[in-house]
């Protein structure tokens, strides 16, 4: 295919547009419209149709519409603040009352009785029929008939300091300079016509630009031609900036890793046998790490699933090799968890396990950091501590993330740094408990090869769900005093820790009162974030030693110890977490032999989002299902954490709605990188520009 010539014509700054002074282009630049390609891009959020009058007494309530009509009546007020209410006649039969609670005198002035008004906006019941507040309009001066206009007008979304009119005129300027296909093009043709789309020029034209018979209803659901072209590029300049990170990273060398005695003796010790899920996903780490090109591979699975192992079984194979292995996790909590464990399975080895977190100090720490510079410990669990500058690594081969979305970008780069030398980096495993949806992985970790531990180990019960109103909650702590008289141990959540006007949530100091009074013949314990982590730590290990019947806790304990003989999670106010993190709470139960039960108490009144919330965690424990619906639900900037993740936020493209582009995408994206990589360079620069991916970490 040809290669552009004139696509850099969209490199050209907005200050070069009539209209747009040092000042607007400031304000223009802090929205990231620098360029005339930046208003190229800088679409519509919906349209106005203003290619025809509507008739008063045609006008419905919530559909937009253009109104012509003569001042019948005009009252200002001043009761709780200054209205202005005008009434507007067309002579059909109906009035329309204008309301505007901002107005100036000389507004008042000009919407006299008699005066011919055009006006376009959103009529609404009012208490004299329909009404229209604060409509856009304009002044007839004659009795010429109003020029309608010949296609829809845009709306674009909002800019502090540019008014939408300017905005409009901004943008059509820089329309005015599109060059012509062959000058504006990067995909090739052929790929165009199989997916029956068209060019970039004229699918920029028709979205900023519809005709008046134009599809309103297809445009605002997406899912038009010209808006599919525009999406299946954006995806592609996502997808090719990922995959260049990743090719870049491929660039490193990083060391063969291949088990040997201390890996086989390990799995041969461990007092379970690995689930099938667990070996095919164990085979793709050793096939990666056994390379001499860095691993970057994402390990997710549901709470429980047996990640820990895997990770352990990867972390043998380094020190096999002579080198170091390191795992972060994002709280104490947790990191500790994982060292209990991976000295129970490594120490009998003779494998000394470093422990590094903020509460280690002094000779201690010292200590530590020693063992880890001169490799006198082969594997070091820690939480951020681990990135400190005061940290250097012997020879750190294998670094694994936990709970990788946890941690800002960074953060993970700097624990891949410590083992950095020359061109040589170390082999990264990132483990997720929480499920990231097909769709989402490809398109958000297009860097990363995904496993899925899709298998939970023999002798995980099923958590029943339960949904209840908070209005039952007196049953329900009945219910927990029959479950701990019993010998078992319950959890209770709260979303808050102290009470709140704002929100009507229970905090967990007051629960933990009302429930100390309610059940006097049981140990209760309260877990919180404003807790010194010592006095956190204690009150979760004397839950675990079965010292305290019920747990009352804020959202702390998402991510916990593993306490088998907890059988009952109640989540109050269920309604204000998400999917993700009801069921990562949920996982804290279930892990022994006995039936365990989540209760999620609801305050009403439900929004329709809550109640589908609560309804799938009542319906389903697949916490791959929950992903896909959680996808749906939030979309992926909430869902992965936009500024944890590094992932820039689409203008158009929606993961959920345009899933079926994605494996055009990527077949596009591979043949562009390797037959075209000036076009990919250029693709990601129009998309992209400069928000920086780190999609290495």
């Amino acid at each position: 295919m040809a290669v552009p010539t004139l696509a850099d014509a969209g490199q050209v700054p907005v200050s070069a547009l009539s209209g747009v002074g040092p000042k607007v282009a400031e304000k223009l630049a802090a929205r990231g419209l620098a360029t005339i390609g930046d208003l190229w891009l800088h679409l519509p959020r919906q349209y106005e149709d203003r290619t025809r009058v509507t008739p008063i007494r045609h006008l419905r309530g919530g559909v937009p519409a253009q109104v012509e009509g003569v001042v019948e009546a005009v009252e200002k007020g001043f009761r709780r603040r200054p209205m202005l209410r005008v009434a507007l006649g067309d002579g059909s039969g109906g009035t329309l009352v204008l309301r505007f609670f901002h107005f100036r005198a000389a507004q008042v002035a000009q919407l006299a009785v008699g005066t011919r008004l055009c006006c376009f906006g959103t009529p609404r019941p009012g208490q004299q029929g329909l009404e229209i507040v604060h409509p856009s309009y304009r002044v007839l001066v004659d009795d010429t008939a109003t020029v309608l206009d010949d296609r829809l007008d845009p709306v674009y979304p909002a800019i502090e300091g540019v008014g939408p009119q300017v905005l409009r005129r901004l943008v059509g300027q820089a329309l005015d300079r599109l060059p012509a296909d062959d000058g504006l093009e990067l995909l090739p043709p052929d790929v165009l016509e199989t997916l029956a789309l068209p060019s970039l020029r004229d699918a920029l034209l028709y979205v900023h630009r519809p005709p008046c018979d134009a599809d309103l209803a297809l445009l605002a659901a997406g899912r038009h031609p010209a808006q599919r072209r525009l999406v299946l590029e954006e995806m592609l300049a996502h997808h090719l900036s990922l995959r260049r990170q990743r090719i870049a990273l491929q660039a490193h060398r990083a060391p063969a890793l291949h088990p040997g005695p201390l890996a086989a003796a390990l799995q041969a010790a461990l007092p379970f046998a690995l689930t099938g899920a667990q070996m095919r996903v164990h085979r793709e780490v050793l096939r990666d790490v056994g390379r001499r090109k860095p691993m970057l591979r994402l390990v997710q699975g549901d709470v429980g699933s047996g990640k820990t192992v895997v990770a352990a079984l990867a972390a043998a194979a380094a020190i096999d090799g002579g080198r170091q292995a390191a795992l972060m996790a994002p709280t104490e909590l947790l990191a500790e968890q994982h060292a209990h464990n991976l000295r129970a399975w490594f120490e009998p080895l003779g494998v000394r396990v470093a422990w590094l977190a903020g509460k280690v100090t002094g000779r201690n720490r010292a200590g530590v950091l020693d063992d880890i510079a001169t490799g006198a410990a082969p594997l070091v669990v820690g939480t951020h501590a681990l990135m400190q500058a005061s940290v250097a690594f012997h020879d750190l081969g294998l670094a694994i993330i936990d709970e990788q979305h946890r941690f800002g970008v960074h953060q993970r780069l700097a624990l891949r740094d410590k083992g950095a030398g020359g061109d040589r980096v170390p082999h990264q495993l990132v483990m997720t408990a929480t499920p990231i949806p097909r769709t989402l992985a490809m398109s958000a970790y297009a860097d990363l090869d995904v496993s899925a531990i899709d298998e939970l180990p023999p002798g995980r019960t099923p958590v029943q769900t339960v949904v209840l109103s908070s209005e039952r909650r007196g049953e329900l702590v009945e219910r927990i005093r029959l479950a701990c008289t019993q010998g078992r141990q319950a959890y209770w959540v709260c979303t808050l820790i102290d009470d709140s006007d704002e929100v009507v949530a229970q905090a967990a100091q007051t629960t933990f009162e009302q429930l100390a009074a309610a059940l006097p013949e049981l140990r209760i314990g309260l877990v919180h974030g404003r807790l010194k982590p010592a006095e956190k730590q204690s009150a979760m290990q004397a839950f675990k030693a079965g010292e305290i019947d019920l747990l009352v806790a804020t959202t702390v304990i998402e991510v916990g110890v593993d306490v088998p003989n907890a059988s009952l999670m109640v989540i109050e106010n269920a309604e204000r977490l998400g999917l993700a993190q009801l069921h990562q709470l949920r996982g804290r139960v279930g892990r022994g032999s006995t039936a365990s039960s989540c209760v999620l108490l609801y305050q009403s009144p439900l929004s329709r989002m809550a109640r589908e919330r609560l309804d799938t965690m009542r319906t389903t424990a697949d916490g791959f299902v929950i992903a896909e619906k959680d996808l749906a639900l939030r979309g992926p900037g909430e869902l992965l954490g936009t500024r944890q993740t590094g992932l820039a936020e689409f203008r158009l493209a929606d993961l959920v709605r345009d899933a079926d582009l994605l494996p055009a995408v990527h077949r596009l994206g591979e043949t562009l990188l390797e037959r075209h990589p000036d076009l990919a360079e250029r693709v990601v620069a129009r998309w992209i520009g400069s928000a920086s991916r780190y999609a290495a970490a």
